[in-house]
């Protein structure tokens, strides 16, 4: 089944004094980029997301953001070094009647710190992850069922057309048939050599591929040139591959052996993944 790059899905919960919300987003493109928000989750719990995440989904632009709500923790603390500077400094310039009291120095920058922790709980975050992710996928298969379904809609429409083709291809070759045997027959009542050259001629000049064949190389090596610039266009190289592609089409189409045909469709499956590559090339 297909799944579509959009998606969304999210996870709340509740334990204790713990309130955890997620919420998972993502769009097109070419490849998988996973953004956290905040981006100062401990190096566990971002690894453990990035992991998950790495292991359903190939591509899309993946924005994660996650709300938490967790006891905090206080600490103080002093530093002696520096008071201990302090005092010295001021012993020198100034004569003290009394030792330092904590309201002397408790506005002096660096001395005295207050730390405030935020205690996270890692299984909650994980577990409200694991439903986030699992509403995100539902949500993306959702979406790429619905793109399945017009492309069977679309498949079935070129089936049918190439149906009503194969049966007009058919009712003409008949009437080729019949115009050839004319042909033939009236050359034999009227036997003209040159008017048999004429004939024979016009018949294979309709399946010779000298022409796109020598195009195809001449591409190849425009490929190649351009490949090997300093200062290479992905542009320009774009356009040659719709040229080349072009003319491997054609070479499809005049083709009747099937092997050398196999051969054609390979020169247009390598064209397309080139272009696929192309399309990062500034």
């Amino acid at each position: 089944m297909l799944s579509s790059m959009t998606g969304f899905g999210e996870g709340a919960s509740i334990e204790n004094d713990s309130e955890i919300y997620i919420e998972i987003k993502s769009v097109n493109h070419r490849f998988l980029e996973i953004s956290i928000k905040p981006n100062d989750l401990n190096n566990d719990l971002d690894k453990f997301i990035r992991n998950s995440i790495s292991k359903k989904i190939k591509r899309g632009k993946v924005d994660i953001r996650i709300r938490s709500k967790s006891p905090t923790k206080t600490t103080y603390s002093i530093d002696s070094n520096l008071l201990k500077k302090l005092e010295k400094s001021l012993s020198k310039n100034l004569t003290l009647s009394e030792d330092l009291k904590f309201r002397d120095i408790k506005d002096v920058p660096g001395i005295f710190k207050a730390n405030i922790a935020q205690s996270i709980n890692k299984k909650l975050v994980k577990g409200t992850f694991k439903n986030a992710l699992n509403h995100f996928i539902d949500s993306r298969n959702e979406e790429g069922l619905k793109v399945q379904n017009v492309l069977i809609k679309k498949i079935l429409k070129i089936e049918s057309i190439t149906a009503n083709i194969f049966k007009i291809n058919n009712k003409n070759l008949n009437k080729r048939i019949k115009s050839y045997k004319l042909k033939v027959s009236e050359i034999l009542n009227n036997f003209d050599e040159a008017r048999i050259d004429q004939e024979v001629a016009l018949l294979a000049l309709k399946h010779d591929v000298s022409e796109e064949i020598d195009r195809i190389l001449f591409h190849t090596k425009s490929l190649k040139k351009e490949i090997a610039k300093n200062d290479s266009s992905g542009k320009k190289i774009d356009f040659i591959l719709q040229e080349l592609f072009r003319e491997a089409n054609t070479l499809t189409v005049k083709l009747d052996d099937s092997k050398m045909k196999d051969y054609a469709l390979d020169i247009k499956l390598s064209i397309e993944e080139m272009r696929e590559q192309i399309q990062n090339v500034e």
